[in-house]
């Protein structure tokens, strides 16, 4: 993505009806004066450089912070996000880079749409991923709704992650993995659709977070040694379950902690405590490492195995979003070959795209992946490094366990043997 630089148009052009349209530094038609663009300002460092950078290229920017949840207990926690102080960082950087600012009122939409999900996901026993969720529901379908009434034709956000035009005659825009693969954050943002990332611009997605830093302390922000935002916004004790339980009274019902065979080791006070993968606070003890396997909701049963039980070779998808070329049936035709995430902290690993028996989208693994849970992201990429390609992504939503998938296919080529 070029970088905006001050009231200049950048050497983009493209053909239109006949015509050679000149584009500016966004790679939209008009002077940078002429093109109103909001700035996501969260008060962190990220945005409001992004906000500043905007600014500096003579676009009309505007800023907005978004009031999500009560930030009481948040307001002078540090790292966390959205809280009170945030939005006072956030008029203070607005105030000194000369654009307007307001703050709009989220909460029962981001209750609704992010925190009750939030909620329901853990009481099924699944790991929920509530950035994806804010990133799709509130700032890039309610916000930028809000954008465009204000007349913006863009909405740009601090993200580490990079957009570009695709190919002149293609049309439209691709997403891309940060140039810093240490902060890149497309992971939470593989469920943006093709129409949103026409009018989206994440200009931080080719710098490095030390270069952010450095043209915040350029342009005189207050925020340029602010730490980064930790943890999920609306939880600032950082225990979760705290959260659950008020949100969904009796969701901590005791239950039995069982082995593969179902043998009862143990009891627990409540699945929303457990997560596939964890090792510790199982309060049971069998003389071998044991590590939360899976979580049965219906039953409240958490199912305990070694490390080897947690390998999963095939993951099904649900919420599945597309942003390759064509359509994903297409591509699983053409080349069903892709690089998978199944956790933000994870580097891409191979793996292919199948059709799932009920007629969704199956992930197989080539090599496996340990600990995979149901509620997470698993995002696509064409590439394993460097600045990959977002091919999409989908919700986990059940995986198989490798020695199962093993299992069947030694039973399949035993049948096919006795034949």
């Amino acid at each position: 993505m070029a970088k905006p630089k001050g009231g200049a148009y950048s050497n983009g052009r493209k053909k239109e009806r006949g015509r050679t349209v000149m584009l500016n530094s966004l790679d939209i038609e008009g002077r940078p004066s002429d093109t109103r663009v909001v700035v996501a300002m969260s008060g962190g460092v990220d945005s409001s450089v992004t906000a500043a950078l905007l600014a500096d290229a003579g676009y009309d920017v505007v800023g907005i912070t978004l009031q999500l949840y009560d930030h009481g207990a948040a307001t002078h926690r540090k790292g966390a996000c959205c809280a009170g102080r945030d939005i006072h960082d956030a008029r203070a950087v607005a105030e000194r880079i000369g654009i307007p600012h307001y703050v709009l009122d989220y909460e029962s939409r981001f209750k609704e749409a992010v925190i009750d999900r939030f909620a329901e996901s853990y009481v099924a026993g699944e790991t929920p991923v509530p950035c994806v969720e804010c990133n799709q529901s509130i700032k890039f379908r309610d916000l930028l709704e809000t954008a465009r009434e204000l007349g913006a034709k863009i909405l740009a956000t601090g993200h580490y992650v990079a957009s570009r035009a695709l190919p002149e005659g293609g049309g439209g825009r691709a997403l891309y993995r940060a140039r810093e693969a240490e902060r890149d954050q497309s992971y939470f943002l593989f469920a943006t659709t093709p129409a949103q990332l026409d009018l989206l611009r994440f200009p931080l997605g080719d710098r490095t977070k030390a270069e952010t830093r450095e043209l915040a302390r350029h342009f005189g922000l207050s925020v340029a040694d602010k730490q980064d935002s930790q943890d999920i916004c609306f939880v600032p004790t950082g225990h979760y379950a705290e959260i659950i339980e008020r949100l969904r009274p009796g969701a901590a019902g005791p239950g039995d902690i069982v082995d593969l065979d179902g043998r009862v080791l143990g009891h627990h006070d409540g699945i929303i405590h457990f997560t596939v993968g964890q090792r510790r606070g199982l309060g049971v003890a069998t003389g071998s490492p044991l590590y939360v396997v899976r979580l049965d909701a219906g039953s409240r049963r958490v199912v305990v195995g070694p490390r080897a039980a947690l390998r999963t070779s095939r993951i099904r998808l649900r919420e599945v979003n597309w942003l390759g070329d064509g359509t994903i049936e297409q591509a699983m035709a053409r080349r069903p070959e892709v690089f998978v995430k199944v956790r933000s902290t994870r580097p891409p690993q191979p793996a292919w795209l199948r059709s799932g028996s009920g007629g969704g989208i199956e992930v197989e693994l080539i090599a496996g992946e340990d600990g995979v849970s149901p509620g997470q992201a698993c995002a696509f990429y064409d590439a394993a490094e460097g600045q990959a390609r977002v091919l999409g992504g989908g919700m986990i939503a059940s995986t198989i366990a490798a020695a199962k998938t093993q299992n069947a296919a030694g039973a399949g080529v035993a049948m096919a043997a006795a034949r």
